[in-house]
């Protein structure tokens, strides 16, 4: 998760050269020309290949240094400083474009899980499952935090957590153990079953399931 104020994604720029909208990218993490980071971790670049620098710039380089590369105009997030960075071709950056939809998703899924890993502090009290489900099913929370949910998901022993979990893709097949352990263990501290045929939740001493109607 990039750390950068999110209203970066709506900083709006244009390059002096071609009066093209720059495009936001993932910064290098090494500066070429000194060998330290740009201080940013986003930059606002102009791919336009019919941009003046950059068309201008291969024969500038190879005339004076022998060199097949160009620049290409760059701005930094909030502020007007500026600069050039030599490319070796017109696909450079073009692989690093940020998807503002996509930034605002992930924030958001990060916003949940820590809004979860909070709750998680009080869930035991007020008998509520859902941060314990939210992290169990967010593939990208962190695996600590996933293992601290199982904790809880055990303590609360709360049958309405089967369902969810049993139809959740598990990325993590140590971590999909680990649930189907503790789901048999809650199944059976309230005297349930699922039925093997049709998967419902039945009663431990049901010789025949009441929602399918095989014996069992």
């Amino acid at each position: 998760m990039m750390s950068w104020d999110l209203k970066i994604l709506e900083e709006v720029k244009i390059c002096p050269h071609c009066n093209k909208k720059l495009t936001c990218c993932e910064a290098p993490q090494i500066h070429v020309g000194d060998g330290l980071g740009w201080g940013s971790e986003v930059l606002f670049i102009c791919l336009n290949d019919e941009c003046s620098l950059f068309v201008k710039g291969f024969d500038y380089l190879e005339e004076k240094f022998g060199h097949r590369a160009s620049y290409r105009y760059m701005e930094l997030p909030g502020s007007k400083e500026s600069n050039v960075m030599m490319v070796g071709n017109k696909n450079a950056f073009k692989g690093s474009i940020i998807n503002p939809e996509v930034i605002r998703q992930q924030n958001k899924r990060y916003r949940k899980e820590k809004e979860a890993k909070e709750a998680l502090k009080t869930c035991l009290e007020e008998k509520n499952l859902e941060p314990v489900l939210t992290l169990l099913l967010d593939e990208a929370a962190m695996k600590s935090t996933r293992v601290e949910a199982l904790d809880y998901l055990a303590r609360l022993n709360d049958i309405a957590c089967i369902d969810p979990l049993r139809n959740h893709t598990f990325r993590d097949s140590s971590m999909e153990q680990s649930v189907n352990m503790i789901l048999q263990k809650i199944l059976q501290a309230n005297y349930k079953k699922e039925c093997p045929f049709c998967a419902e939740i039945i009663k431990s001493q049901a010789k025949l399931c009441m929602h399918c109607g095989k014996d069992v």
